[in-house]
């Protein structure tokens, strides 16, 4: 039987389950009544991974969740077509699916080879984590116009391999590799 969690115990980038739908905490504040006999209250800012919708919600402290069948796997990119994105499982070799909208925005930073680790709940995929930083070539970039480049924060916008625009010091030129955060898709330096 799966462990039983209690809402005061749950921390940020955690992942409980509630009535059969598995969350992930994005945030959580816990207050304290300052009065006698006052029930102390958790707000937490949370994400269902089964549909994406993103929402707070207030418990009381002793409410219990379940613990997910949650499982994340290393899986390494292969492609996307009309059925979605398909991943190779890296343990057992087995294909894996997931369709548009369980990949969301992460399909801007997917290259063929990239490792994820692909969420499955109740042994089905449901969703994917990305990497913090990915490196992606840059295949558009305009020349650098010289000029006002004193204080050192002059950026341009450079096309990627993934057909993203990322903004990126003027020195980057096209063929260069860029590190990318898959978190606010802003430069982080060169790879």
């Amino acid at each position: 039987m799966a462990a039983l969690i209690d809402a005061i115990d749950v921390k940020r980038k955690d992942f409980f389950e509630i009535e059969g739908t598995p969350f992930y905490c994005l945030d959580v504040e816990v207050s304290t009544p300052t009065a006698r006999g006052g029930q102390t209250l958790v707000r937490i800012k949370m994400r269902n991974l089964l549909t994406q919708a993103v929402f707070d919600k207030t418990f009381k402290a002793g409410e219990k969740f379940k613990e997910p069948d949650l499982e994340v796997v290393p899986s390494s990119f292969l492609y996307s077509d009309g059925e979605g994105s398909h991943f190779l499982d890296q343990e057992s070799f087995e294909t894996l699916t997931l369709n548009e909208s369980m990949i969301g925005n992460a399909k801007d930073y997917l290259l063929e080879g990239l490792i994820v680790k692909v969420h499955k709940f109740n042994g089905n995929p449901i969703g994917l984590e990305l990497p913090q930083y990915v490196e992606l070539t840059v295949t558009y970039a305009e020349p650098g116009a010289k000029g006002n480049s004193a204080s050192g924060s002059v950026t341009k916008n450079v096309k990627v391999e993934t057909g993203i625009e990322v903004a990126v010091p003027l020195f980057i030129k096209e063929g260069e590799k860029v590190r990318v955060s898959t978190e606010t898709g802003e430069f982080n330096g060169r790879a």
